[in-house]
């Protein structure tokens, strides 16, 4: 048995919310099944089916880091590579950079497709004119919060992405607070 896993950063409300509407208005059907998020690693397969290396892995990078600023502002696209339209990190690039390159290692190391950038996926696979629908309607998107920490998501028979634990940063307070 194996299990798919993804970690990340969650998208606190009200954005969270906002953004799924968002991405459901696109007519993307991930919209309800991937909550809104910064990829720290994306799905990858974990043999046997045991997180415990895993989450001993993550507890120990979480412990090391501290709560950061993270600022969505705008909207960018990776077209014409792949039909994607997302929030755009504006600010706590750099954290995200190191946290993903710590987090992306151990238990959890593997090659990505494509370097690692830090966004917020709001439209995927739909038409080009959804795509730039949803450029459009986000362009002037604004929103900052405190990172606590990352979650350890789980991919379900179902196709829904559910969180299954979370790693707060040290001296953090579990949960997400606006800045």
């Amino acid at each position: 048995m194996s299990r798919t896993i993804g970690v990340a950063i969650g998208i606190p409300e009200p954005w969270g919310s906002e953004l799924r509407q968002h991405r459901a208005l696109a007519g993307d059907p991930q919209a309800q099944s991937v909550p809104p998020h910064v990829t720290l690693v994306p799905p990858t397969e974990i043999p046997g089916g045991d997180l415990s290396d895993v989450e001993e892995h993550l507890r120990k990078i979480a412990a090391r880091h501290s709560p950061f600023e993270l600022h969505l502002r705008g909207t960018g696209t990776f077209r014409p590579v792949t039909d994607v339209v997302f929030v755009v990190v504006a600010a706590g690039i750099a954290e995200c950079e190191q946290l993903e390159s710590d987090v992306r290692s151990g238990p959890l190391i593997r090659e990505l497709h494509f370097p690692y950038h830090p966004h917020v996926t709001v439209a995927h696979d739909v038409p080009d004119r959804q795509l730039d629908a949803a450029y459009d309607r986000l362009a002037d998107f604004n929103a900052r919060f405190r990172v606590w920490g990352f979650t350890l998501f789980e991919h379900g028979a179902d196709g829904y992405w559910r969180p299954q634990r979370d790693f707060p940063f040290a001296g953090a307070e579990v949960g997400p607070a606006p800045a």
